[in-house]
């Protein structure tokens, strides 16, 4: 069953492809506002919040799957008037960009994956997705707050303390039935090097250059499996969440992307 998301749009765009930016685990898609209202004089540009965060419902009853996301996703695009829409997703979001390439391939016009992956979990990863669902429902939000030194990079840590006030307050109030359900449905994730393979959409891969949690090995091996294979786009002093670390860059690369679609 779907759920209806809540979104923001950013500008009416010129009648060109609409982008839809889908946002990173733990936090909301405010987390991809900066970027979005510095495309908006020039597309149309949607942000939803993805089940059991922001202004969205809670999970709800289904079992945990990237495949509810992808469907949620695609219920909002046909209550949009989408046809079909740029797709950038943002670490979880690029999850849900592989799961909506899976199962809505009509829907996606280029594919863009930013400071993600295509492999599936070790076990060993799969075992901590799972201790960290069962910390947050059991002691709430404060087992969130280590994931600070992997959100951010380095250089964000050191430079900006505004973003990483912001991104602890997103982690503040995230909500835990979502966090453990977002958690249990990356677990469950196949690889996607297929699916990127045998789509036959377009793609194009941002990374940070300080991510340590999906770097540019893992950037370049998805790039490699589209057809043509993506451009690979790097940030230079960003970690994993890029679009608030630098927007200004990545809004640029988005731009160029958005501009090529037909």
């Amino acid at each position: 069953m779907t759920v209806e998301l809540a979104h923001v749009e950013h500008g009416a765009g010129d009648g060109g492809t609409p982008l839809v930016l889908l946002h990173a685990f733990p936090v909301p898609g405010a987390v991809l506002d900066p970027v979005a209202s510095q495309l908006a004089d020039r597309h149309r540009v949607v942000v939803p919040d993805l089940r059991g965060f922001g202004g969205s419902p809670d999970p709800g009853d289904d079992e945990p799957s990237l495949d509810h996301y992808a469907d949620d996703v695609a219920a909002l695009l046909d209550r949009l008037g989408i046809d079909r829409a740029v797709v950038g997703g943002l670490s979880m979001g690029g999850y849900v960009t592989m799961a909506l390439l899976r199962r809505h391939p009509g829907r996606v016009a280029t594919a863009v994956l930013m400071d993600t992956k295509a492999a599936a979990d070790t076990d060993e990863a799969r075992a901590n997705r799972e201790r960290v669902a069962a910390a947050v429902l059991e002691n709430g939000n404060r087992a969130l707050r280590p994931m600070l030194e992997t959100l951010l990079g380095a250089t964000t840590r050191r430079e900006r303390p505004d973003v990483v006030a912001r991104v602890t307050r997103w982690l503040d109030e995230a909500r835990p039935d979502g966090v453990a359900w977002a958690q249990r449905a990356m677990a469950a994730r196949a690889s996607s090097f297929d699916t990127l393979a045998a789509v036959g959409v377009p793609g194009a891969v941002l990374v940070g250059e300080e991510d340590t949690l999906t770097g540019r090995d893992d950037a370049q091996a998805m790039a490699e499996a589209f057809v043509p294979p993506a451009p690979v786009r790097v940030i230079a002093g960003a970690g994993h969440l890029a679009p608030v670390e630098d927007p200004g860059a990545v809004a640029g690369a988005l731009h160029e992307v958005v501009s090529s679609t037909p």
